[in-house]
């Protein structure tokens, strides 16, 4: 090997390569030991300053302990103590925090776009790519101009508008400097929520995937993220949210991460698009003799969902808003990889006594379901909690399919089963798995004056019914809301396409390109270009 590596070095374009790596690897070294330094040179200077700035009263206490007592009888009654500021690098820190972990949501993108292609036919590759860059586009504009306002603003226990004294925080005006209590940027939360408010949307195209016209998708897209997403997501996470104190319940309704507010409101608006669509052309179920027509690249699709999981670390432990609460971050990621783990393996081992194959597609839709139901409990729960909940979301997702397909729902990615099913029971899982040891995220640690404390750990079932209460009053009034926008929709003519652009397939149909012009296949050892039309029958069916 390395005589090779030395007669590689003879080659001058070799040499250039090899130093192009070698001096692109020491800069990359040598920037990040130079932030290292940075960072710490800062947090050291900011803690000595802030403990040279102390109260001189506190440092002549402290100086003089056995000082005379005053010549007064008579003992002043002591002043009320206020709390400490923060230090002053926590702002900033946990600002950088929110940003990074935004920047890792953002990336799931790439994963959605992946995982829905590559469990979509050849035919609509190109359409499931574009879909997801478009609806980003518009989300951001839409989320910029009012969706932050009317989610994360003050206004009633519906809709927000703006800080509540009469400024609005339409297209990102008056806002604060750092929003609520959290001392993040309130830009930042903004970037933040906006990825948040993209994956709702596009978990949707999921269950509509090989169907929908490319106007359709820009209308009824429309309306997810302006206005579906933030006003029921305001209900749960707007600082005046009804469901934060229920009028008619004594606990408060919780969802950490979103299995509610991102998933449930996802899943619901993606099964009343499948159902007011209805199934591609061709599709048979197994009632009928049929099943489930094939991913056409589970290669991609793996990749998409790997991706996934990884952007995941940004979606839970970002939630925390402070990277001060360094133990609550830690629970958090672990909590998230136990119940992936848990929920890929239990739907693999679960669907092989049903075909006597390993299915891929299954199991990558198992941890996906692992990860939406952690969402909502993540900072709550043990690792073992984890665990069971994650499990439990493997079989959900398989009788979730199970359902779709009896019903004659089509819905080629599984939205409604991984986002849907497993979020409305990720948002139970809490009220039966929360241990009571821990409270709220704060910007300096965490607060556990106050803790959640589920039924299996002593809780009763007031946070169980505050869970059923929540997930259920926005599920159902998301999922009525979203069958009269779809059915709207499809009264413009736009919401599927004509019977000749389906068959043709929408690539070339509604993008003028195939995502594989020279598609080849092997064929009785011959190499021949060919269709790669799915067919059901060479699917094993999962109902």
């Amino acid at each position: 090997m390395i005589n090779r590596f030395f007669e590689k070095l003879k080659d001058p374009r070799e040499r250039k390569l090899f130093a192009a790596i070698l001096g692109g690897k020491t800069l990359g070294l040598g920037l990040c030991l130079m932030l290292m330094f940075l960072a710490s040179f800062y947090f050291g200077s900011a803690s000595k300053v802030h403990a040279q700035t102390a109260s001189p009263s506190a440092v002549q206490t402290i100086a003089s302990p056995s000082a005379s007592p005053s010549p007064t009888t008579e003992a002043s009654p002591a002043p009320a103590a206020t709390p400490a500021p923060n230090p002053p690098y926590v702002n900033p820190v946990n600002t950088m925090w929110v940003l990074v972990t935004a920047f890792l949501v953002f990336f799931m993108q790439a994963g959605f776009m992946f995982l829905e292609a590559g469990f979509a036919r050849t035919r609509e590759a190109i359409n499931v790519m574009l879909e997801g860059v478009v609806d980003t586009c518009l989300c951001g504009i839409l989320f910029y101009a009012w969706g932050f306002a009317a989610m994360f603003g003050h206004g009633n226990g519906f809709i927000g508008w703006g800080d509540g004294n009469g400024h609005t925080w339409f297209f990102l005006q008056n806002l604060p400097d750092t929003y609520e209590s959290t001392g993040v940027a309130t830009i930042a939360i903004f970037l933040f929520q906006f990825a948040f408010a993209d994956t709702c949307s596009t978990i949707t195209s999921g269950a509509m995937v090989g169907r929908t016209g490319f106007w359709g998708d820009l209308w009824y897209s429309l309306g997810v993220s302006g206005f579906i997403y933030p006003i029921f997501g305001h209900w749960a996470w707007g600082p005046d949210g009804w469901l934060n104190a229920i009028p008619f319940w004594k606990t408060a309704f919780h969802d950490f991460a979103g299995s509610t507010v991102v998933h449930t409101i996802g899943g619901m608006i993606a099964l009343a698009g499948a159902i007011v669509l209805g199934p591609r052309l061709g599709r048979t179920f197994k009632r009928d003799g049929g099943g489930p027509m094939p991913a056409h690249n589970l290669l991609i699709a793996s990749v998409g969902a790997i991706i996934l999981w990884f952007g995941w670390y940004g979606f839970n432990p970002g939630s925390t808003l402070s990277a001060m609460d360094y133990l609550g971050v830690a629970r958090v990621a672990t909590n998230t990889t136990l119940a992936a783990c848990a929920g890929g393996l239990i739907a693999l081992f679960y669907m092989y006594p049903r075909t006597k194959k390993w299915d891929c597609g299954m199991c990558l839709n198992g941890l996906l379901a692992g990860l939406v139901a952690i969402t909502c409990p993540c900072y709550w729960v043990s690792p073992f909690g984890a665990i069971m909940i994650g499990a439990v979301a493997g079989v959900v997702v398989v009788w979730g399919t199970d359902l779709l397909e009896w019903l004659r729902i089509d819905d080629p990615c599984g939205a409604w089963p991984v986002h849907g099913a497993a979020g409305m029971w990720g948002t139970y899982s809490l009220g039966l798995f929360a241990t009571g040891q821990f409270g709220a995220s704060t910007p300096t640690g965490s607060d556990t004056s106050s803790v959640v404390k589920g039924l299996f750990y002593g809780g009763g079932f007031d946070q169980l019914i505050a869970q059923f209460i929540g997930n259920t009053s926005i599920g159902v009034g998301v999922f009525v809301v979203a069958m009269a926008l779809m059915y709207a929709v499809k009264a413009t003519g736009t919401l599927r396409v004509a019977e000749e652009g389906e068959l043709e397939g929408l690539d070339l149909y509604e993008h003028g390109a195939e995502a594989y012009p020279e598609a080849v296949t092997a064929h009785h050892g011959r190499t021949r270009p060919e269709s790669l039309e799915p067919s059901a029958e060479a699917y094993p069916t999962t109902a």
